[in-house]
């Protein structure tokens, strides 16, 4: 058996087909790729239960949370209790190149993970805003959003790091120091991006209903509590294989999503890992921010209610 059949005790297959249409990349090339990031994404990936994109072959993406019964006994795995489906979902956990490397031969694309680290209880460990510029509008759109994220945080004693998306958008990370409660951090969450707005309200909006938000970048403030993230260095089902990746503040209005490959990420990590790099200290969030978050009502939540009263005022002036 040749080593391209058998790695780090796993044994692969079809490692020449196209890893999923439009990829650009073989199965063994995405192998190679996820080996040559994992001493850089394991660290993020450790003790978060994990949920998968995969692509079969002749079948559409689907997002796997609870593992296959035919799951190597060595993945290390967590339950936990899913109260929309009233079930345990047993989640692979992503400790070891090995697990990593299983999960890609399973063709798992993209890589999602939890705001927590073990038990939910611990608290997310970090606050996070994802920054979705409008469908047809250029990543420059992002790139201003993010900046306002940033001074809104650094005027108020806060800072963080970014990564693409590996989609259209981006991500801000900031780290933060244990202790705090999930729903401060959500409330906290909230804060953040409707400060940002009305830094520049022109340019970014809390607007969670798309056909309302004009054509600006949405400051997305519902990544928090039970919600997961898209892992840095993840591969995503997109043409050509993107990958979320971490930019530098100072590099940032260099960049634009295609940069960032399974084919040119690993040559671009020569110089050090960004992401660790630019992360600062874990904070404690300032108590304005967390009290003002709690004034925001939930983005969805909202948008959920008005939706039924516009219904309701429909059907009564029918």
């Amino acid at each position: 058996m040749s080593s391209d059949e058998l790695r780090h005790g796993v044994k692969l297959s079809s490692l020449d087909q196209e890893v999923f249409p439009g990829a650009g990349a073989t199965k063994r090339e995405m192998l190679d790729y996820l080996e040559a990031v994992a001493d850089r994404m394991l660290p993020e990936l450790r003790d978060r239960p994990l949920s998968v994109v995969r692509v079969l072959r002749g079948q559409g993406p689907f997002m796997q949370k609870n593992l296959p019964k035919y799951t190597p006994d060595w993945v290390e795995r967590m339950p936990l209790w899913a109260d929309r489906s009233r079930r345990e979902v047993i989640y692979a956990l992503g400790n070891d190149l090995r697990t990593l490397i299983w999960f890609g031969n399973q063709r798992a694309i993209e890589y999602h993970v939890t705001l927590f680290r073990g038990e939910p209880t611990t608290g997310p460990t970090h606050l996070v805003l994802d920054l979705d510029p409008p469908e047809e509008g250029p990543f420059r759109l992002a790139i201003d959003a993010a900046k306002l994220v940033r001074e809104a945080l650094q005027a108020d004693g806060l800072d963080g790091a970014v990564k693409t998306s590996g989609s259209k958008g981006l991500h801000v990370f900031i780290p933060l120091a244990p202790g705090q409660s999930t729903e401060d951090i959500a409330a906290a969450t909230r804060a953040v991006a409707a400060r940002a707005e009305r830094i520049d309200p022109a340019r970014g909006t809390t607007e969670f209903v798309k056909e309302r938000r004009e054509g600006k970048v949405f400051l997305d403030s519902t990544r928090s509590g039970g919600g997961t993230v898209v892992c840095v260095y993840s591969p995503r089902n997109r043409p050509g294989a993107p990958v979320s990746f971490p930019v530098r503040w100072a590099d940032l209005d260099g960049v634009k999503p295609s940069d960032f490959t399974v084919h040119t990420a690993p040559g671009l990590l020569a110089g050090g890992d960004p992401w660790t790099e630019e992360m600062p200290e874990p904070f404690v969030l300032p108590a304005d921010l967390v009290e003002e978050g709690h004034t925001i009502p939930i983005a969805r939540v909202a948008a959920m209610h008005e939706g039924k009263r516009r219904a309701k005022a429909a059907r009564e002036s029918g």
